[in-house]
């Protein structure tokens, strides 16, 4: 995808070196940052560098490809594996993307390592701009459905930041948006600021308006009068982790979004990787959800008059926050699975059907 009518992606391998888009800068500053080490890149996981349960995995991946540059032992590769695995617990893309490189690795002599290493954390990349692209090609399907009856302008509310941002191109919730802008249909994106790090107003809005589509910056909790409103046609949210039986686990307030979805017959469809399925957990309580430092709730940051990033506090210093940074929303609530194979029922049965 765009910015500043250049083509990039999250992440990409140059000279034994990984490099970035940091996305803590954004939106008000454009930097690429280099990874030299594995501690670097489980310290961009941790410090949110890269975000996005795809991203999050890619970044693993190369992790332990210059886990490999920087000492070619194989207790230090599992320690490495180890470590990523512990930077981000919620995203099983993490886990799923490491467990999948040291398969890999197993019993390769070190002479080869590197170059094996390297070639699979590149086929996880290629392979996950296949599936995003995949996923909006069949969620197209749907905005074209509804573009078909309504003739007009589509709404499509969406939440945190489930764009090319947070995977490697193109992104989950937003590949279909993308799809049917390039095909000529008018779409219009309500953008849910998504607090406490506000990845809706300053990443997600900002690939929008890189790539030239309409879109608004609301509150988090304007969507359910904007749904009683008759103003949003449809909803698409990515996921950290999708249970077997179907269940969502995204950022916190996905689930109030698809109540209010709910109450007002309005579809609420959630894009993912096949990556992101959890095929082990049946029971969403056993997901470990991440509780980030209550310093994203109690500061915030901003450009001054001076035009400097400046992070202020907005709470009384006495104030106690906590800070969950997912929940989970019931596969009852979801109206349909958007993967690179198709689209399913968000259940055990639909998702079998497609993952056999």
């Amino acid at each position: 995808m765009r910015i500043e009518n250049k083509e990039y992606r999250t992440i990409w391998f140059e000279n034994n070196l990984v490099k970035i888009i940091d996305q803590t800068k954004l939106p008000h500053q454009f930097r690429i940052k280099e990874l030299k080490t594995v501690k670097d890149s489980i310290n961009a996981i941790k410090t949110m560098e890269v975000r996005g349960a795809p991203l999050i995995g890619a970044t693993a991946a190369y992790g332990l490809v210059l886990s490999i540059v920087e000492k070619n032992d194989l207790s230090f590769l599992k320690k490495s594996g180890e470590d990523l695995i512990a930077s981000r617990p919620t995203a099983i893309n993490l886990k799923w993307a490491v467990d999948r490189m040291m398969k890999k690795l197993s019993g390769v002599n070190e002479k080869d390592i590197f170059k094996l290493a390297l070639v699979e954390a590149k086929n996880i990349i290629e392979e996950d701009v296949n599936f995003c692209k995949n996923i909006g090609l069949n969620g197209l399907k749907i905005i074209e459905e509804i573009s078909n009856k309504k003739k007009d302008t589509i709404n499509i509310l969406t939440h945190c930041n489930a764009g090319w941002l947070a995977t490697i191109d193109w992104g989950t919730a937003t590949s279909p948006i993308y799809h049917a802008h390039q095909k000529g249909i008018k779409i219009h994106v309500w953008v849910d600021e998504t607090r406490p790090r506000n990845q809706g107003a300053n990443l997600t809005s900002y690939e929008l308006n890189e790539e030239g589509i309409p879109n608004t910056v609301i509150t988090d909790n304007a969507g359910g009068i904007l749904m009683q409103r008759g103003q949003v046609d449809m909803c698409i949210v990515g996921t950290d982790r999708t249970l077997s039986n179907g269940d969502v686990c995204n950022k916190i307030g996905t689930y109030l979004k698809a109540l209010a979805a709910k109450d007002n017959n309005v579809p609420f469809y959630v894009a993912l990787p096949s990556s992101t399925i959890d095929w082990n957990i049946k029971d969403h309580k056993q997901i470990p959800i991440e509780e980030r430092n209550s310093e994203e709730l109690s500061h915030v940051e901003g450009i001054d008059k001076n035009n400097q990033v400046t992070k202020v506090r907005i709470y009384p210093k006495k104030s106690k926050s906590m800070n969950l940074a997912f929940d989970v929303t019931p596969a009852k609530l979801v109206t349909g699975l958007i993967t690179e194979k198709g689209i399913c029922e968000a259940s055990e049965k639909g998702l079998k059907g497609l993952f056999k």
